[in-house]
């Protein structure tokens, strides 16, 4: 792969704006997915340090959520802000890379992402649901570096 832009396609990644978007009508959660063509720190790492940058961990309730794809590398984690932290099981992310990281496997990216993000959505819903007054604050989007 040469560049994190061809990574996906425009109607992938329409996709998974759209995805985002349902997932955020079951949840007060901020849904973002960043790309990158590499790095040379451990995904989780890494996707604290762009959970920052993107200013994720300034929402009100603390409930951004990263999925955060090193696209070369073949890397990938999922981060939820401390918000969510403090009122989730150690486990609560695993069906969520599982199921990202199986379709990831098979090559089907988009889906893995759209996937993953819709269990999320459905996933905090529990403990962050959606509010009639909620707001989105963070954009609906996929961020490149």
């Amino acid at each position: 792969m040469s560049k994190v832009e061809d990574f996906l396609t425009k109607t992938q990644e329409q996709e998974i704006v759209e995805a985002i978007r349902l997932a955020e009508q079951n949840t007060s959660g901020e849904i973002r997915v960043h790309l990158e063509k590499t790095t040379d720190k451990e995904p989780l790492e890494r996707a604290r340090e762009v959970f920052h940058y993107l200013k994720m961990n300034e929402t009100a309730q603390q409930n951004g959520v990263l999925f955060y794809v090193a696209v070369d590398d073949k890397k990938f984690s999922v981060l939820g802000d401390q918000g969510i932290d403090n009122v989730v099981p150690d486990n609560f992310w695993n069906s969520v890379k599982d199921t990202v990281i199986s379709e990831f496997k098979k090559g089907n990216y988009a889906d893995g992402l759209k996937q993953g993000i819709l269990e999320t959505g459905l996933k905090l819903k529990h403990y962050f649901p959606y509010q009639d007054d909620d707001k989105n604050e963070l954009p609906d989007s996929i961020s490149l570096s």
